[in-house]
């Protein structure tokens, strides 16, 4: 039997291997880190015997299919603890996510925070008592008899769910045994120390409505010390950049029970809304893009024949308009479509780029509505491209590095997924193929690297995404690019070639922000509401040391105001130092403090987020220098105190 490992070394063995020995072989100190193994793509039990020639990897927590095993046991580990301090429990699930992991459990009274610290505790001494992890299987009906005995009605339901013939795993360790697919460490003792449990939340069971609310325990585990408290400490600045807490604050935005969801946007945050939709509009009309608008409503046989109306019909709102059936628009792409068709094309006049800043609604489950990055109605900033094969990989490259230039403004760094086609998608085998290998040979001619997300493709086709960080180390899935060749075929789109004949185009749907919602919440926490100048929905405040200086505050507001500054003067009858310290909490970039000095020299003196006093200055030399500052879009950073 001969294993390749990920060296591309190859080993062999005269008879089957567990991953767990073949780690062994390989090092000792390997055996000792891993978590799970990987063999020919798929991460597995490092109880898995390999019986055949195969690739195999040995995962440790610094592996993503390591972190996420060391998590998953980590979640029993939990549950166990939960079990030994409140008996009468139920278990629910407990799963590894993509920042830790958690447990749903039913208790007989409310958990609270005490008792996080005493499941904690109780943690570490399962973790201390070094328990064997050993799984089992089991046939169904003695499965079904096991979890009845041990009064798990969730677990029952589970089983009772899964195919017949489908093989039904535990995992046991000491007095706790579980049902679970895995993969498991080998020994409690493996999990290590660094784990931590979060929060508390509601959670329907099976994320239903319908069924009881049960309670799920958040928490997170790491292969390090350091890298526990590393992500303890992004927490804690997250909660400080919460969109929705800064949002208050610096009054831009507000939900309301009236509309769940369906965010309202205030008078500042209109004007950041509206600033980077210019921004749009300038790098579209520069990139050769034409702007469009379609209907937020249209009829169900659109829908029907688009395919949304069959793939995702329940995040639909549907309305019925003269006794006929319509649909709100959860996707701008089908009125891309019949713009396209309301005239003959030719291929002179591909490709052809539409975009539009399209609002769209999606029906959101209460539970996972979330401040704008996760709302029930958004703009998104769609682009649909019409094109020929030939066309294919130039489109996209332009698409790429045009969102590249968004991010780059922003300073986000960003990575790339190719992801595949989904269970759930329609067309041809050669045309998912076909799509795919240009969205890949596009990525490779551009030298982006890029890992494949199987199956995660829209349902008419193959797509990339680019997942940006933020200055916290979060990643956000913005921009998408999604190669499309169903649209077209299902509503018979076409174009007049060069010899001639009808020929079927090929269309590219794409967003740079995606929902600009959203976007804005990734901005708002990504700059804390310290927004760079350019973008800042007040951009200058005026503050006057004393009312006998208003009127010369006021002629100072109103230059800056006419040469298309947004400014603002305060007028409250308040202490400069107050006007100040307000001033820095509205993340105000510059203040304008005007007194008698001022006034008699036609001067300003000048304050600063970025270096805070920077002396007096002439109105006219301040305003070429913001001036230059917001065309450029500069993004000026604070200066360290060395370097003022």
């Amino acid at each position: 039997m001969k294993i390749t490992l990920k060296d591309g070394s190859v080993k062999e063995y005269a008879q089957p291997m567990a991953v767990i020995d073949i780690a062994k072989d390989l090092s000792e100190g390997l055996a000792r880190v891993a978590c799970a193994g990987e063999v020919d793509g798929e991460v597995v039990d490092l109880r898995t015997v390999v019986d055949r020639d195969a690739q195999v990897n040995i995962l440790t927590a610094g592996d993503e299919g390591g972190l996420s095993t060391l998590r998953h046991t980590a979640s029993h580990v939990m549950a166990q603890a939960i079990k030994r301090l409140y008996p009468g429990t139920k278990l629910a699930i407990g799963p590894s996510i993509a920042d830790g992991f958690y447990y749903d459990v039913d208790p007989e009274t409310p958990l609270t925070a005490e008792d996080m610290e005493k499941i904690e505790a109780e943690m570490k001494k399962i973790v201390k008592e070094a328990l064997p992890i050993e799984r089992f299987t089991l046939p169904r009906e003695e499965a079904l008899a096991f979890m009845k005995e041990k009064e798990e009605p969730y677990k029952v339901e589970l089983i009772e769910d899964l195919p017949e013939g489908e093989e039904i795993s535990f995992y046991r360790q000491g007095e706790f045994t579980d049902l679970c697919a895995g993969p498991h460490l080998m020994n409690t003792k493996d999990l290590g120390k660094a784990y931590k449990l979060m929060n508390l939340a509601g959670a329907y069971w099976r994320g239903s409505e319908k069924n009881k609310m049960l309670t799920r325990v958040y928490a997170t585990a790491f292969g390090k010390k350091a890298d526990l408290e590393a992500y303890i400490t992004m927490m804690e600045e997250a909660k400080k950049r919460d969109h929705r807490k800064i949002g208050r604050e610096l009054g831009l935005f507000m939900m309301h029970e009236a509309g769940p969801g369906f965010p309202f946007f205030l008078p500042k945050g209109m004007v950041l809304k509206n600033t980077l939709l210019d921004y749009w509009r300038e790098i579209h009309r520069k990139a050769g893009y034409v702007e469009i608008s379609t209907p937020v409503i249209l009829n169900r046989s659109l829908w029907e024949t688009s395919g949304h109306w069959d793939h995702y019909k329940e995040n639909m709102y549907t309305t019925v308009i003269d006794e006929q059936d319509y649909a709100i628009k959860p996707m701008n792409c089908p009125g891309g479509v019949l713009v396209y068709a309301s005239e003959p094309r030719s291929y002179r006049d591909l490709p052809l780029r539409m975009g539009e800043l399209g609002l769209v609604h999606r029906h959101e489950k209460s539970g996972q509505l979330h401040g704008l990055m996760r709302v029930r109605c958004f703009t998104q900033d769609d682009a649909h491209i019409f094109m020929t094969p030939e066309q294919i990989k130039d489109e996209i490259k332009g698409v790429a590095n045009l969102i590249d230039q968004v991010y780059s403004l922003f300073g986000f760094k960003y990575h790339v997924e190719l992801s595949t086609r989904p269970e759930d998608s329609m067309g041809s085998d050669e045309d998912w193929e076909m799509a795919t290998d240009g969205l890949r040979d596009a990525l490779d001619e551009l030298g982006l690297p890029y890992v494949v997300n199987e199956g995660d493709g829209a349902f008419y086709g193959p797509k990339i995404d680019f997942h940006l960080e933020d200055c916290i180390g979060r990643t956000w899935q913005c921009g998408t690019i999604q190669l499309d060749f169903q649209l077209p075929q299902r509503f018979e789109l076409e174009y007049t070639g060069a010899d001639g004949e009808k020929h079927r185009p090929i269309m590219i749907h794409r967003v740079a922000f995606g929902s600009i919602e959203r976007f804005i919440g990734i901005l708002i926490e990504h700059f804390a509401g310290a927004f760079p100048t350019w973008l800042a929905p007040v951009q200058v405040k005026v503050l006057p040391i004393s009312d006998k200086h208003m009127a010369y505050a006021e002629e100072v507001t109103k230059k800056l105001f006419d040469a298309g500054i947004r400014a603002e003067v305060d007028t409250r009858s308040e202490k400069i130092g107050y006007k100040i310290r307000e001033a820095q909490t509205q993340k105000i970039p510059y203040m304008l403090v005007v007194g008698q000095k001022e006034e008699e020299e036609g001067t300003v003196s000048v304050r600063s987020r970025f270096a805070g006093d920077e002396g007096s200055s002439s109105l006219d030399a301040f305003l070429e220098k913001i001036q230059k500052e917001i065309s450029s879009r500069e993004n000026r950073k604070v200066e360290k105190a060395e370097e003022k």
